[in-house]
């Protein structure tokens, strides 16, 4: 199991915000470049790193911040936040993303996702974001009809083959993630015609939930908040995922 150190940018500093709520905002350093050096001296494999003004707006405004990330490691960056035309999806692989999220357009503009898969294959992942089992978008600033799971079975039959999932009232809290969430869609999404990992994001904070989270079957875990406060230590966690 992969543990993933989460880069989240606004305004080109490094934050964490609450439940994504952007007037809840921590800044943990100014320069995002400076982070993700760090996480790979550490032993980091592979880095999340999410445009939050992008996801908000719809459009990249840190992009230039993120390639200067992507140029700074030598590990795979996957890069999220406002990835909503084929032209900026493009532009991150150009520049070297190993992999690109699309969040929102999953929901709103599938036709989006299906041509990015077959210009990107598994180049392109998904990430669902679920407040109360509901798939959020725009920045978790709208909440939709959809339940997480029937997205998760429409993403399947479309040809997405991983997805991250956040359960949003957990994100930033240092709280525990949602176990039993989460298990129901790594459950739901090996069962499918067209099984997809999943990795796994928001609450974790101990080395023992990243044992729980092993246990359940999840490829990955993206830790945010927690590494930066030091409640976990990076070490400790790619131990206990081995």
């Amino acid at each position: 199991m992969e543990i993933i150190p989460a880069i989240d940018i606004r305004g080109g500093r490094c934050v964490r915000l609450d439940q994504g709520d952007y007037a809840r905002e921590t800044v943990f350093a100014d320069d995002p470049v400076e982070v993700a050096r760090r996480w790979q001296e550490l032993g980091a494999t592979r880095i999340h790193v999410v445009d939050l003004d992008g996801a908000r707006d719809g459009i990249p405004h840190n992009e230039a911040v993120v390639w200067r990330v992507i140029e700074a490691v030598s590990i795979p960056v996957q890069v999220g936040g406002g990835n909503r035309t084929l032209d900026v999806i493009d532009r991150y692989v150009q520049s070297g993303a190993d992999r690109v999220a699309i969040g929102t357009a999953a929901v709103k503009d599938q036709t989006l996702l299906v041509n990015a898969l077959a210009m990107f294959g598994d180049r392109i992942f998904v990430g669902v974001d679920a407040r109360d089992g509901m798939v959020a978008t725009d920045g978790w600033l709208e909440t939709s009809e959809m339940r997480a799971l029937d997205l998760i079975g429409q993403l399947s039959e479309l040809g997405v083959r991983r997805i991250f999932y956040t359960d949003i009232s957990r994100d930033g809290m240092l709280g525990g993630p949602n176990f039993p969430a989460i298990h129901e869609v790594v459950e739901h999404a090996a069962g499918l015609a067209s099984p997809m990992a999943v990795i796994a994001s928001g609450g974790v904070s101990e080395v023992e939930h990243i044992r729980r989270l092993k246990l359940i079957g999840v490829e990955g875990v993206i830790i945010g908040k927690a590494l930066y406060t030091g409640a976990l230590d990076l070490k400790a966690a790619l131990a206990a995922a081995r």
